[in-house]
Order: C-alpha cells, then structure tokens, then sequence
C-alpha cells in the first residue's frame, strides 16, 4: 500500500495564534515529520485536520 499523501496546498504560513499552517491546519511537528510516519500516523493527522477545521467554522 502506497503512502497516503500529503495535505500541503502550498499555502504554508504558520498562525502565530493557533501554532497550525493557515494552508493545512497541521503543527510544524506534523509537518517536519510527515515523510517519517506511517499510514496510520498519517491517518491520524487526516483526522485531526478535519476536526480543526470544524472547529475553525464555529
């Protein structure tokens, strides 16, 4: 199985508040390690992201 690709859209500027990217809603952890994790790792960050995001729309 193939690695599950990443969520950069080249929009990569750090939020001082939140300490997310304004482009993937991902830590700098997340980032820096992203080639290093698993599918599993990955699929977790996937999920954390879709959270973020919901919580960005309240």
């Amino acid at each position: 199985m193939g690695k599950t690709n990443s969520p950069c859209n080249g929009i990569c500027i750090m939020d001082e508040d939140t300490e997310l990217c304004v482009g993937c809603l991902r830590t700098i952890e997340e980032i820096a390690n992203w080639e290093e994790y698993s599918d599993e790792q990955r699929a977790e960050v996937l999920r954390k992201i879709v959270g973020r995001e919901a919580e960005q729309c309240q």
